[in-house]
């Protein structure tokens, strides 16, 4: 029995390799290295079960250890990506109609485009000032002036 485990290993090993090529999503990649580690213990003549539990264990660990590690570089890298209307913050701005939050009206304009605007602090912004884009809120820039 502990002759024939030394393939099945590899066969779990070839298959996992095989589905996360079909996939390329890392949802099989994690048995790849405990599943070779089980084929060394296999050619080893290890038992069957600690194989096994070998096997189970590292899964678990590189699967915790692994994406744990890989969702923190990935969400990093995703938030650092700024795409669309997100490049507009930080940006300066022109105001084209006199933004007042409390007559809910104002404009500015960006990068050739018109957007409608509001102030972070309440302050009446008039027209012709810059301002510096600080957020969306909706389809409405949050602004301060400069």
């Amino acid at each position: 029995m502990e002759d024939i485990m030394v393939f099945v290993w590899l066969a779990f090993t070839v298959i996992a390799m095989v589905c996360e090529a079909l996939t390329v999503a890392l949802v099989a990649i994690w048995f790849v290295p405990a599943a070779l580690i089980a084929t060394i213990l296999a050619a080893f003549g290890a038992e069957v079960w600690v194989q096994a539990l070998v096997f189970f264990i590292l899964s678990a660990v590189f699967i915790t250890v692994f994406c744990t590690f890989f969702r923190k570089k990935i969400l990093a890298r995703q938030s650092a990506v700024r795409t669309n209307s997100d490049t507009l913050i930080g940006q300066k701005a022109v105001v084209t109609e006199t933004i007042d939050n409390l007559a809910a009206r104002g404009a500015v304009k960006v990068n050739g485009q018109e957007w409608s605007a509001r102030s972070a602090d309440d302050a009446k912004i008039e027209v012709g000032q810059t301002v510096e884009i600080l957020s969306i809120q909706g389809v409405k820039l949050v602004c301060k002036s400069v």
